[in-house]
């Protein structure tokens, strides 16, 4: 009988133990760790892991910190905005960002200050007996 399935790449390794997700976890994990990234100096794809945390390039020898499976987080993205905008001011895209995310918040205040407020509290227009045309 023929194989119905392959087992292929850097799972391959763990046969059939621990489970399919498991397994598929473990591989999207290390595919992003031996990826090659590009570097943040010379823009090369030559970046790689020397160990957990630790990038390097490996044409121009530029070594920095990064997460432990990818080199750019997000909060790594977001310090690197904060230094640019402290550097050269905020641009359009940026004070974009800043209202979305406050208006976002906001939005979220409203919705817990309603979930808060008992329903009697709560009214709405044309409850009173204010001379309603309906009579």
């Amino acid at each position: 009988m023929a194989k119905r399935t392959k087992k292929a790449g850097l799972e391959a390794r763990f046969g059939a133990r621990y489970g399919v997700s498991v397994r598929r976890r473990a591989s999207s994990a290390l595919r992003k760790v031996k990826r090659e990234y590009s570097c943040p100096v010379c823009q090369y794809q030559k970046v790689r892991r020397e160990s957990p945390g630790i990038w390097a390039c490996r044409k121009c020898d530029h070594t920095f910190a990064g997460g432990v499976w990818q080199p750019f987080t997000r909060a790594s993205d977001a310090n690197n905005r904060i230094v640019r905008r402290s550097v050269e001011g905020a641009t359009a895209t940026d004070m974009a960002l800043i209202a979305q995310n406050a208006a976002i918040e906001y939005e979220r205040a409203l919705n817990e200050v309603d979930e808060d407020a008992p329903l009697a509290e709560i009214t709405t227009e044309g409850d009173g007996d204010d001379g309603s045309e309906e009579e």
